[in-house]
């Protein structure tokens, strides 16, 4: 039978690197197509955190070919608490719950990844196989806005992994926290790259008369196989262009990401997703380049290598261009825009995109005025 051999990490057999390329820092062993099929991720290399990695081989026995293709399996979290707290000056919310971990759209260049390894499983396709779901989380999240002291300040969502992913659609994780929302008149902002995010349009509606929800959904490309290749189960971009205009119809401010912007790859159609999103109705846009840190990097690599070799080394020279030669800088204020001339240009293209479209005018603000502090069963009622 075929087995998993543990090794140390620094013998982890590394086979040559491509000719159209440099050597990889740390590439992983693909695993076989039949076996990965619909995912992002190439291989499986174990996180950072573990001290040695495993390597699967065919001991004679059976075959490599013959393993059983990865399916997505969903365990419990536990946490006592669902909101997470960041003190990062350059995002616009200092509060986000994240109803899952791990997330089966299997997008490739996804910055969360690395967050598995703090769970000692892989940044690859452990990631977008193996989730964890939060299913107290409405609970968690009404005894949190219910504690003395709390100040409400607006809730995102889905800043880290997709609170919309395929899982959602039976377990409504993510509608039970839009009701405890609702229910407390707490503002939420919602980030996804699913159309499933129309099934709420009830509450997000009534929420948005009140100026307390606001949906933005990434659009990272219009060529349905680029995104099938890049981000396999996530909606196609028709549905999330659809979505858009639902959710804009029903009056909810909607957003379109332009995220990632991808140099070569494509960044050639950032003024077509605008359009296109601005004909559906949307009045706000923003991007973000790509992020590359820690495994995402070489996950990347090995993904662009197998799906677009051609472009491998056009790629990499752009990104570190904007990047300070590096192939990813963390700085805050640059991580999300990047440096330098070509980072300059897709700025400017995407200001005057968005100007000619009407998209930015006025930004949609979201209020706490309306925040009705939830009353637990020990609690004493005010009298008047």
């Amino acid at each position: 039978m075929s087995r998993t051999a543990h090794v140390l990490k620094h013998e982890v057999p590394v086979p040559p690197a491509p000719a159209e390329a440099e050597a990889f820092d740390d590439i992983g062993i693909a695993i076989d197509r039949e076996r990965r099929r619909g995912r992002g991720a190439q291989s499986n290399t174990s996180g950072r955190y573990e001290a040695e990695a495993k390597v699967a081989f065919d001991d004679g026995w059976q075959s490599l070919d013959e393993l059983p293709p990865f399916k997505t399996t969903v365990g419990l979290d536990t946490a006592r608490k669902v909101i997470t707290r960041n003190e990062s000056p350059d995002i616009g919310f200092d509060r986000s719950i994240n109803p899952y971990r791990g997330c089966e759209h299997g997008c490739v260049y996804c910055f969360a990844r690395p967050t598995h390894a703090y769970l000692g499983l892989s940044p690859g396709l452990d990631f977008e196989t193996t989730l964890f779901a939060k299913p107290d989380a409405p609970e968690l999240l009404e005894k949190e806005l219910a504690a003395p002291g709390y100040e409400p300040r607006m809730i995102a969502i889905g800043t880290n992994t997709d609170p919309y992913q395929p899982i959602e659609r039976e377990r409504k994780i993510m509608r039970g926290i839009l009701e405890v929302l609702e229910k407390t008149s707490h503002p939420v902002g919602i980030v996804t790259k699913s159309a499933l995010v129309t099934r709420d349009i009830d509450i997000l509606a009534r929420m948005a008369k009140r100026n307390l929800a606001k949906v933005a959904i990434s659009v990272t490309s219009l060529d349905p196989k680029l995104a099938r290749t890049m981000e396999p189960r996530a909606s196609t971009p028709p549905k999330r262009l659809e979505a858009l205009r639902q959710l804009a119809d029903a009056g909810i401010p909607a957003t379109v990401m332009v995220a990632p912007v991808i140099p070569a790859l494509n960044d050639s159609e950032i003024e077509r997703i605008l359009d296109a999103a601005a004909h559906a109705g949307v009045k706000e846009a923003s991007y973000v380049l790509l992020r590359l840190p820690l495994e995402v990097r070489d996950l990347f690599r090995e993904w662009l290598m197998a799906n677009y070799p051609d472009r491998y080394r056009h790629v990499f020279t752009l990104i570190r261009d904007m990047r300070g030669g590096r192939d990813y800088d963390s700085q805050w204020g640059a991580r999300m825009k990047g440096t330098g001339p070509m980072a300059w240009m897709i700025g400017r293209r995407f200001e005057i995109a968005c100007d000619r479209l009407g998209l930015n005018k006025r930004r949609s603000k979201l209020t706490t005025a309306h925040f009705i502090k939830p009353t637990r069963g020990s609690d004493q009622l005010d009298l008047f």
